[in-house]
């Protein structure tokens, strides 16, 4: 299997030093490993919000230094832990992704589908404002979902949300980008989570990788 991301001696402002890495193209990656460690810094190096000091980074063999950045979100997209909402009603909001990556409108349908996905029951008239933090995080992941990235980067997708909720709305996710062989790159504190719906994890500690693994699912 062909590699999406590789890094090559990466070294970043004392937080992250990484001699070599790879994640796989087509599977779920999670991202492990202690508050402060240095895993959401490594996140947005893999679509350029933040660049390394010294060394390389390849995605599906391009060098990152070369590639413009608007170009790269719009394959590689991110979801910060703290999702924007644009202002407008939630259909405007699922609408945006779409809007920035140069993608056409979808109709009401596939938006409530989308909406569906996340286990999130709004109307699509509804305004965001009273939305509570993990319904605006399952707000984001659908708009997320409706650009059809080639990569999702999420960032403590499930932080806001309770064990159970988590657990569907992260399922959902992960069989819909599963369906789509899309890849996607995860940090979780939810150790569980992680063993459940990944096929590798990282470990990092202290800016560095501890560990490294294939998860073996019965």
């Amino acid at each position: 299997m062909r590699a999406m991301f590789e890094i090559y001696d990466v070294q970043y402002r004392g937080i992250l030093s990484i001699p070599r890495l790879s994640i796989e193209t087509g599977r779920i990656t999670s991202i492990v490993g202690p508050s402060g460690s240095g895993k959401t810094t490594f996140l947005r190096m893999l679509n350029k919000m933040l660049s390394p000091d010294r060394g390389k980074i390849y995605w599906q063999g391009h060098d990152l230094a070369d590639v413009e950045a608007v170009k790269l979100r719009r394959q590689v997209v991110m979801l910060e832990q703290t999702p924007v909402i644009f202002t407008g009603s939630i259909g405007d909001n699922l609408q945006q992704g779409r809007l920035f990556a140069e993608l056409p409108p979808v109709d009401d349908e596939a938006l409530r589908q989308a909406l569906a996905q996340v286990a999130l029951d709004k109307s699509l008239a509804d305004r965001p404002d009273d939305l509570s933090g993990g319904e605006r995080q399952r707000l984001a992941l659908a708009r997320v979902m409706l650009m059809q990235p080639e990569v999702y980067l999420l960032d403590e997708p499930s932080a806001a949300l309770d064990k159970d909720t988590a657990d569907e709305v992260i399922g959902r996710v992960v069989a819909h980008i599963r369906d789509q062989g899309k890849t996607l790159v995860m940090v979780t504190h939810a150790q569980s989570l992680a063993e459940r719906y990944s096929d590798a994890m990282i470990e990092i500690e202290r800016g560095r990788v501890a560990a490294c693994r294939v998860v073996q699912h019965g």
